[in-house]
């Protein structure tokens, strides 16, 4: 569970991510969960967009993915939600 300092240090720090996945009306399936899970583990630092033609909201697609993946929720703003989980071999970002 990340504390409000922590989640403010990582929207600080994704702010200059772009998006590096989409989520489409197609919705999450195992091949995107895959997907995200793999690049968590290469960047633990993630932002991704939900495409307007989606049938779900961003904020009930970022906590499946994120409960699906293990990862944390840091923030959702309009289509886009950034995710972060720690990499178990490959630690980049240091965390206050």
């Amino acid at each position: 569970m990340l504390t409000s300092k922590q989640r403010s240090y990582l929207k600080s720090l994704a702010n200059g991510v772009p998006p590096i996945l989409q989520v489409g009306k197609g919705g999450i399936n195992d091949n995107m969960v895959k997907q995200f899970d793999d690049a968590l583990e290469a960047r633990e630092l993630i932002k991704a967009t939900v495409l307007k033609n989606s049938i779900t909201d961003a904020r009930d697609i970022c906590e499946e993915l994120a409960e699906r993946t293990g990862a944390e929720v840091v923030q959702v703003i309009g289509s886009k939600f950034v995710l972060y989980r720690e990499s178990k071999n490959d630690k980049t970002i240091i965390l206050p």
